[in-house]
């Protein structure tokens, strides 16, 4: 009983979670360990790395998957790519289960992955460009960021650092930082292109997908964020893309913060205060993005029906 006292209050620091030279050497043999994982009372989620609770009574979360194969890895392994944007809290890209860990050119040689949804990656990024994030060694923001828009395509790219800059992980300058720490590097043309899209003022990756659809169908919006108030200055409401002079505003509504019955109301009320301004008010959904075409098409017959009026 002491020894499982200490080892949880080990697995504790670690996101519950201990190695097996710690299990070692507080006592548990090799045999001991073997049986606790056989038997179901303990996890093991990745190669010698355990956690010390019941199959039937907890799922290993995302974070201790993450934490469990750096652990495993070693400790030069960091989180890379997609898997430390989702660290930073960088949004974009899309869920994926894979795990994404980098290491040294030799100690990736050396390196036995345990876990079939680790990626390992034979990378040496310099110590500057590496932070510990919650106790998770991972990329900093630059690093990230610009390992990431390398790798993806155009519409995920713009909204990783759209989020970036919305939550303050990077801030303009960067972007000058990003072009250079990529120049010469596969997918860094392209990559170029995407840091001269991106735009902070973005609230979610649907904002930006919006956009880019606008801009792509040559009906782009001259702001974002467009704040519209009344003659006596009171603020009617904050659309996340607008137009100004034919005062068309698009709403870009993700599922979850507009489906709740008070943000459903404050939705209605603040779209009729917009109405009764001479506002049209446009509404779009991820699926709406999906079709190239779809959102130009709806914002031009706006225009076009506010030129007319």
């Amino acid at each position: 009983m002491v020894r499982e006292g200490w080892i949880r209050q080990v697995a504790a620091g670690q996101d519950g979670l201990v190695c097996r030279e710690q299990a070692l050497g507080y006592g548990y043999t090799r045999h001991e360990v073997d049986n606790l994982v056989t038997s179901g009372r303990w996890q093991s989620p990745a190669r010698a790395i355990y956690l010390p609770q019941p199959v039937w009574a907890v799922k290993p979360s995302r974070r201790q998957q993450v934490r469990a194969a750096l652990m495993s890895l070693g400790p030069a392994a960091y989180a890379v790519h997609g898997t430390a944007a989702e660290l930073h809290g960088i949004a974009g890209l899309p869920r994926s289960d894979e795990i994404h860990v980098g290491l040294p050119g030799t100690a990736a040689k050396r390196a036995r992955v345990g876990q079939p949804d680790v990626v390992l990656h034979q990378l040496g990024h310099p110590a500057g460009s590496l932070v510990s994030l919650d106790g998770l060694p991972a990329t900093d923001a630059i690093a990230t960021v610009g390992d990431v828009i390398l790798r993806v395509g155009r519409y995920p790219a713009v909204s990783v650092l759209d989020s970036a800059l919305n939550r303050g992980l990077l801030v303009e300058d960067d972007l000058a930082s990003i072009a250079h720490q990529i120049r010469r590097r596969r997918g860094a043309i392209a990559a170029r292109g995407y840091l001269a899209e991106a735009d902070g003022r973005a609230q979610s990756p649907l904002e930006t997908r919006t956009r880019l659809r606008c801009v792509d169908g040559r009906v782009p919006p001259d702001a974002l964020q467009l704040e519209i108030r009344d003659d006596d200055g009171y603020l009617l409401g904050i659309g996340d893309l607008g137009w100004r002079a034919p005062q068309v505003i698009a709403e870009a509504d993700g599922q979850a913060p507009h489906t709740l019955p008070d943000a459903i109301f404050t939705d209605r009320r603040r779209q009729n205060r917009l109405a009764n301004a001479g506002w049209t008010i446009l509404r779009f959904t991820w699926q709406d993005t999906l079709d190239p075409a779809y959102i130009p098409w709806i914002v031009r017959q706006a225009l076009a029906t506010s030129r007319h009026r």
